[in-house]
């Protein structure tokens, strides 16, 4: 049989197509004529100081898919940008999902910023999670499979004193978990000294090291709070305890001040939350200036993007571990990724524990942990859904995030 026999045969013409798997895909979901019929999204207050901007795209075949764009402190405004897609996509096919988001992203002319970039997240999302449930597959099937049987997590166990830090980590450990995140640089307030910042970070990271023991990854955010000379301080002094990596100890607008941190210590560095798209991450990797990028699903442009985030990432041999503090939206958005990511290492979640609220607000949906793992979403789609109705019972805060400030009143960053 010739080479044109073989590729003539039905399953072979499909995988040689230039699209490959995600043609496949759309082809088997064309015959339900799926059509978008309406784009909605809604702020859920959680409690104190923290919003959550949610979306859903529905359907004429009733099929409806989820998704996220929260921001923190922006989200009346990100609920309007979400809702600015809905003369776009009403009408539209669905599973169109790389034609929806050039249009989306290039269209508007502007482009980029935690805004545009986290509405066209939030809708993206919610695509692909109607087009696997249209087909009955988890979205990591329909973006490459696995890579991994599971997904190492890390939590943030919390702290304030070296004492509670130490406490905290340990109950974290006990519960199963084997790696944890922590800010460790201590502000007074709504005060940063640099010196003190520094030295009662490093008295915390001292006491949660003695505490967990070797074997257990210590994650640390620095959040953006330090200064250049502060981020040098705290890296080199960190460094006999080992930390996992250091997040975020520079600002985005200038990476050099990335590099220069980098010939200033040997700590793994990693960065990227306030990064978007592939353009974003391109020079970080190619530069090597971080151990690890974290893109955020929901900030990055969705999950077909952080996908392409992660293979330039691979190229360059640097790991990937997202960044997401949110929902559990986000949070099954970001595994779908990582399983499918042969460069993935860690994955961040708030704390593994959802309150009553968020069991109602999910309907028990969501992701599984077992032993500081999380296991492969076995549903269709994204494999979380939410109950607008419950969401109605916790409305819109306006919140003010934490106005840092160093000791003679000029404003720090954070």
């Amino acid at each position: 049989m010739t080479r044109r026999q073989i590729l003539s045969l039905p399953a072979l013409a499909a995988l040689s197509a230039p699209e490959g798997l995600l043609a496949q895909a759309r082809e088997k979901a064309k015959p339900l004529n799926l059509k978008v019929t309406d784009l909605k999204s809604w702020i859920v207050n959680h409690g104190g100081g923290k919003n959550y901007v949610f979306c859903k795209v529905y359907t004429n075949q009733g099929i409806v898919g989820v998704g996220e764009g929260s921001v923190t402190s922006k989200a009346a405004t990100m609920k309007a940008a979400i809702d600015e897609h809905h003369r776009y996509l009403v009408g539209l096919d669905p599973t169109d999902i790389e034609m929806h988001w050039q249009a989306m992203y290039r269209w508007p002319r502007w482009r980029g910023g935690p805004i545009l970039n986290s509405a066209i997240s939030a809708v993206e999302i919610a695509l692909w999670d109607i087009l696997g449930q249209a087909l009955g597959q988890p979205i990591y099937k329909l973006i490459g499979g696995k890579a991994r049987d599971k997904v190492r997590m890390y939590v943030h166990p919390g702290g304030g004193s070296p004492d509670e830090y130490a406490a905290k980590w340990l109950a974290a450990k006990n519960e199963g978990w084997n790696a944890g995140k922590g800010g460790f640089i201590v502000t007074d307030g709504d005060v940063i000294d640099p010196v003190t910042a520094v030295n009662r970070g490093i008295d915390n990271l001292r006491a949660v090291r003695e505490a967990v023991g070797d074997d257990f990854a210590i994650c640390i955010d620095v959040h953006g709070k330090a200064t250049p000379t502060m981020a040098a301080s705290f890296c080199r002094q960190a460094e006999p305890y080992s930390p996992y990596f250091v997040e975020e100890a520079t600002q985005i607008e200038d990476i050099d001040e990335l590099a220069l941190l980098r010939s200033k210590t040997n700590i793994p560095l990693a960065t990227g939350e306030r990064l978007f798209t592939k353009y974003g991450f391109t020079q970080i990797c190619s530069r090597h200036l971080v151990d690890y990028i974290q893109p955020d699903v929901v900030h990055c442009g969705g999950i077909l993007e952080m996908k392409k985030i992660a293979t330039i990432a691979e190229a360059y041999r640097v790991e990937l571990a997202p960044h997401n503090p949110q929902s559990a939206v986000s949070t099954l958005a970001s595994l779908h990724v990582d399983m499918t990511t042969p460069n993935f290492a860690i994955q961040e979640i708030s704390s593994g524990k959802r309150s009553q609220f968020w069991e109602d607000f999910f309907q028990g949906s969501g992701a599984i942990y077992e032993n500081g793992f999380a296991l492969a979403p076995d549903k269709a789609g994204l494999g979380v859904t939410f109950d607008e109705e419950v969401g109605k019972r916790r409305p819109y805060v306006p919140v003010t995030r934490q106005q840092l400030r160093f000791s003679d009143g000029g404003i720090a960053d954070h």
